[in-house]
């Protein structure tokens, strides 16, 4: 007989993802979540940390990660919470995997009667998974945020050097009239640039960090500027109407496409959907067939074709700007 097991499943998922988000708003405060706009590298330099200590700090969350790619499972996290610069060390993300395997492993334990081979499995699943769609979704928002604020960013360089500050100044500005998270970006590059490293140079791996195209012309463009001369403010003009432009083109096709991928997504949910409610309100609706020999393999038949419609949808409308 079917039971109310997927429901417990997917309670014991959110519960994994609340204690995550919960544990690591209690470690390191607010002010380092993206509910949170306030600029955090002036926060710590007015805290009263040195801004060696605070740019140290800063380059360590958002380099760590790429560093520990070769750990088994952390992998598949790497990419994802280097983007979206959590401040949670690897070994502390892989500890936050383990931490909610348990909880998961207890919750089937405790709500379940699937056997030990199931629990297990499920728990690593969960404790795995919920770590990186909770990393997975904070990357994506910070990218969005990063994407919208570059245009306003790259115009207030041209203001600063169309009055006479050089590149520089006009750096260090962005990184304190901005809000974060590009605001500590650009904050990290204007300290790195006072120690002697090339802004060019600082601009390109942050590109590359983050793997955006934008800041990849806003580098290249500074790069050319360096070698060869011309008027940064007229180069930077232009990119940040292409920018801006570009951004748009994405938030009309985004909106566009808007449509198929709710389809995609309620004709995937709307069967789990009413199988919950089916069980919730008849638990015996199916007794009268979970003894046909074509039962279980029909319901993995209907499985694979609810994830291949999510795919094929998504494949469908992931139109490149």
């Amino acid at each position: 007989m079917l039971t109310a097991e997927p429901i417990i499943y997917g309670l014991i998922f959110l519960g994994v993802l609340g204690m995550v988000n919960g544990i690591y708003l209690v470690v390191f405060g607010k002010s380092i979540s993206l509910n949170s706009k306030v600029n955090r590298r002036l926060q710590m330099l007015e805290k009263g940390s040195h801004r060696e200590a605070v740019l140290a700090t800063l380059r360590k969350e958002m380099d760590q990660h790429m560093k520990s790619r070769s750990i088994p499972l952390y992998s598949l996290l790497a990419d994802r919470a280097q983007k979206a610069a959590i401040a949670f060390t690897p070994k502390q993300l892989i500890m936050m995997m383990v931490a909610g395997g348990v909880l998961a492993f207890l919750g089937l334990t405790i709500g379940t009667e699937a056997t030990l081979p199931v629990r297990a499995v499920m728990s690593v699943v969960m404790g795995v998974g919920g770590i990186y769609m909770w990393v997975n979704g904070k990357a994506k928002k910070r990218l969005a945020m990063i994407e919208e604020q570059l245009p306003d960013a790259v115009e207030l360089m041209v203001r600063s050097l169309r009055v006479g500050h050089p590149f520089s100044s006009a750096i260090s500005i962005v990184s304190k009239e901005l809000k974060d998270p590009l605001a500590t970006e650009f904050g990290v590059i204007a300290d790195e640039s006072t120690y002697g490293r090339d802004i060019g140079e600082a601009l390109k791996h942050m590109a590359e960090r983050l793997d955006m195209q934008d800041l990849r012309f806003l580098a290249v463009a500074v790069a050319i500027q360096q070698q060869s001369g011309g008027n940064l403010a007229e180069i930077l003009e232009g990119l940040a109407k292409v920018i801006r432009a570009r951004f748009r083109l994405f938030r009309r096709v985004k909106a566009i496409t808007a449509e198929a991928q709710w389809s995609g997504k309620f004709l995937s949910g709307f069967p789990v959907g009413a199988l919950i409610v089916i069980q919730v309100t008849d638990p015996h609706y199916y007794d009268d067939v979970l003894d046909h020999p074509w039962f279980i393999p029909a319901c993995f038949i209907v499985g694979i074709f609810l994830v291949a419609n999510l795919l094929v949808m998504r494949v469908l409308v992931n139109i490149k700007v």
